[in-house]
């Protein structure tokens, strides 16, 4: 693939997708930055994954979420590693739901949100793609968005989740077209259900409940995901592909099948 040697910098990447993504990167001949908030213990397991088969891995902490950190992180990033080449931008997250309806949500908590889920994709982008023109580097930039940026559980308290995840789209193709003219590809992946450590927060009855939405009868596993990444990634595969976002979710967002949400996920 043409990726091997590239620099590639992956938000979100000490647990689940980006860490799985981390590593396939390095299996590819990758140098990476792994992104973590708090989860040190996490980042530092993922390092010692790419460490031990040879590759080159550094961990930089940052909420990702703060515009001043984001834009510090990947310029931290671009001093360690002589540039960057890839952003993948994988942090964010729904968890700690408040309970109620819209109404009773703290506005602090949709700021929050809209800032970990859509902002920070834009404050890493606005240094990366900055360095990436300056320098004339091919670069490419991966927004990892949600089906619920197409369908949501709005009565679920999805309200900052979903419109965050569906500007992602947004921001994915307003990049695209800006950027295309230096050679700066921008797209993005929408995973369905995707099986981390975080699953275990749900029950078995909980988990048949969300196989039953899934048209190809299995959970998605994060083995699912990373092939797309890599394509994304590569100059030559994917050389006429920017401002696109593909959905990985074993059709579940084809017919509506999340209209209903678990309990335990407000919990």
């Amino acid at each position: 693939m043409s990726v091997k040697g590239k620099k590639v910098l992956i938000t979100g990447s000490s647990h689940g997708i980006g860490a799985a993504s981390a590593l396939a990167f390095a299996e590819n001949g990758c140098e990476v930055g792994i992104n973590y908030n708090k989860n040190p213990e996490g980042a530092e397991e993922t390092a010692a994954k790419i460490r031990k088969i040879g590759g080159k891995a550094e961990i930089f902490q940052a909420d990702v979420a703060e515009p001043a950190q984001a834009e510090d992180m990947v310029k931290k990033f671009i001093s360690q590693f002589g540039g960057i080449d890839i952003l993948v931008n994988n942090a964010g997250g729904a968890l700690k739901i408040p309970k109620g309806e819209f109404p009773d949500m703290p506005l602090e908590y949709w700021d929050y949100q809209i800032r970990l889920n859509l902002g920070s994709a834009a404050y890493t982008a606005h240094t990366a793609i900055g360095y990436m023109r300056e320098h004339s580097i091919r670069g490419r930039i991966i927004n990892v968005s949600s089906i619920h940026s197409l369908v949501t559980w709005v009565k679920h308290k999805m309200l900052p989740y979903s419109p965050a995840k569906a500007g992602l789209n947004m921001l994915t193709k307003a990049l695209a077209v800006e950027s295309a003219k230096y050679g700066i590809a921008v797209n993005g992946i929408a995973p369905g259900f995707i099986m981390t450590k975080l699953s275990a927060r749900y029950s078995e009855s909980d988990m048949a409940a969300f196989l039953r939405k899934i048209p190809l009868g299995r959970l998605g596993k994060v083995e699912d995901i990373t092939p797309m990444m890599l394509f994304l990634a590569d100059w030559d595969k994917s050389a006429f592909i920017t401002g696109q976002t593909f959905v990985i979710d074993g059709g579940q967002s084809i017919d509506g099948g999340i209209d209903s949400m678990l309990d335990s996920y407000e919990k």
